[in-house]
């Protein structure tokens, strides 16, 4: 009877050593295909003193984690049978680009915030500090908890004032893309929103080989000004995961795996995002798994501000595949007054309006005068440094007048160099453009409108980079990334090269930057 009751005890042991190892999976973020035990609350039980004597039970779940490019996870503990977290809403200082200073809002020193993930069924709690200096609330968007626990101030809670402190703590009985957000306006367009990720108890089927998380965002941005203007109708930065183009961390998958793409939209503007190469099919809106028979194939969808929408995808074609918003304007940074000569003679449309009439900044005047009426363009950024005076009269003699000569402390630009301002690049062809001022080029109307830049200075020193064109960042640009559909000899290459890298909390090594590589 004795060792009954031992083996007993060492087999309830063993149960819960094989939960905690299925806690550490979910935790552990370098492993994506980690297969877990899960320690799981009964959905009809409420937490208490007594909560040690509620019944658990141990399922296997085989998790897929999500990767969130340049956003971290938010690491939780289990006490007493709840998913514990603590978030945290504080100014965040960030870059969109190495070297575009950015003072946000967000969560946990991050902007986004950082991403939750818990599962079907569980018990969640978050503890939420304010460390903002006004009153803030966090809403669960999409979430079915009970009203004072969905995050609306005044309606549901008092505000959680600066330096206060409030409980989260709700039972999750859905699965999909979910986030949260901050539910003062204003707090939303400074950046306070993170992706809440519900795992399914079954595992959604096609299984999934990797997984990803976006959320896309849009920003007014003065020159020489960190603080974004959240009252703005008009934006010259567009990020994902908090990184505009080319800084966004491209998304690494093996040749043959299934691909799924988590999108989530917080800001004034709708967004087609459009994937190249690949066709996907539509699984998920920001109420759910959509059923099979229900979904739609396609290769650009319309993710609505405050809507989530996931895409998965059969990896079958080699490439560096861009995945963009397609409207435009949305495919570049710093946008400048013009492209390409436009006459403005008196009352009508404007032409060069600054980015401070366009957000609404007057200085003098009347709001509501045909000076502060619609206008084509934008003014501002380092390519507004760049701009040169142009005739308006597009195609007429005078547009053929003798070019403007190079003064003598200005020697003319070196021989293959010619184009726009800082964009030479010795080396690569496609970098060789129309000279500043070229009188038979200004006579065609509209010239000039491409958007061809050397941002190569804004490309971070990540693995993930391993192995583009040279010249792959030339038109990389707002709201754009990248998935890379790589044959198994360049992935294992850039997993190795992921490896070397240093752990947090280490100095990293000066190291040489890997040296391109075509595939």
């Amino acid at each position: 009877m004795g060792n009954s009751r031992r083996n007993f005890f060492r087999h309830i042991g063993s149960l819960g050593a094989g939960v905690v190892v299925g806690q550490k999976a979910l935790a552990d973020q370098r492993d994506p295909h980690a297969q877990h035990t899960e320690h799981m609350q009964h959905p009809s039980a409420q937490p208490s003193k007594k909560a040690a004597k509620i019944q658990t039970r141990a399922v296997v779940v085989e998790s897929l984690l999500v990767e969130t490019p340049d956003v971290p996870k938010l690491p939780w503990k289990m006490v007493d049978g709840v998913r514990e977290f603590h978030l945290v809403a504080e100014p965040v200082r960030t870059e969109f680009v190495p070297g575009r200073v950015v003072d946000a809002w967000g969560y946990n020193g991050s902007m986004p915030g950082p991403t939750i993930e818990a599962n079907e069924g569980d018990r969640v709690r978050v503890i939420f500090d304010n460390h903002l200096p006004e009153m803030t609330t966090v809403h669960w968007h999409g979430f079915e908890v009970p009203m004072n626990m969905d995050g609306v101030p005044g309606l549901g809670q008092d505000p959680v004032m600066p330096g206060g402190r409030y409980v989260y703590e709700f039972t999750l009985h859905q699965h999909g893309t979910f986030f949260y957000h901050s539910h003062f306006a204003m707090q939303e367009m400074a950046g306070m929103i993170g992706l809440f990720i519900m795992h399914p108890k079954e595992t959604y089927q096609p299984k999934a080989h990797r997984d990803f998380g976006l959320i896309l965002q849009e920003w007014a941005l003065l020159p020489n000004n960190t603080v974004p203007n959240t009252l703005a109708m008009e934006f010259n930065w567009l990020t994902i995961n908090g990184k505009a183009g080319p800084a966004c961390t491209p998304m690494l998958v093996r040749l043959g795996e299934r691909v799924r793409l988590r999108i989530v939209n917080l800001g004034m503007d709708h967004h087609p995002m459009h994937l190249h190469g690949n066709t996907w099919v539509v699984t998920g809106t920001e109420g759910g798994r959509v059923p099979g028979a229900a979904w739609i194939p396609g290769n650009t969808e319309l993710v609505g501000v405050a809507q989530a929408r996931t895409m998965e995808f059969e990896a079958k074609y080699v490439g560096d595949w861009m995945l963009h918003c397609h409207l435009p304007h949305h495919m570049m940074n710093q946008m400048v007054s013009m492209v390409g000569p436009i006459s403005h003679l008196g009352h009508g449309m404007h032409t060069g309006m600054s980015m401070e009439n366009g957000m609404g900044m007057l200085r003098d005047g009347n709001a509501l005068s045909e000076d502060f009426g619609p206008s084509f363009g934008r003014d501002i950024g380092e390519s507004a440094r760049m701009e040169r005076a142009v005739t308006h009269l597009v195609g007429s003699p005078l547009a053929a007048q003798k070019p403007r000569q190079e003064s003598p402390s200005q020697p003319p630009q070196a021989q293959g160099h010619q184009g726009h301002k800082t964009q030479g690049h010795a080396g690569h062809g496609g970098d060789v453009m129309y000279p500043v001022d070229d009188p038979v080029k200004k006579q065609v109307p509209g010239y000039p409108q491409d958007m061809w830049m050397d941002t190569s200075h804004w490309v971070p020193n990540k693995p993930e980079f391993y192995g583009l064109r040279p010249t792959w960042d030339r038109a990389m640009m707002g709201m754009m990334t990248l998935v890379r559909v790589l044959p198994p000899d360049l992935y294992d290459k850039i997993m190795e090269l992921k490896q070397q890298e240093p752990q947090e909390g280490q100095m990293p090594t000066k190291a040489k930057p890997p040296h391109p590589h075509k595939h």
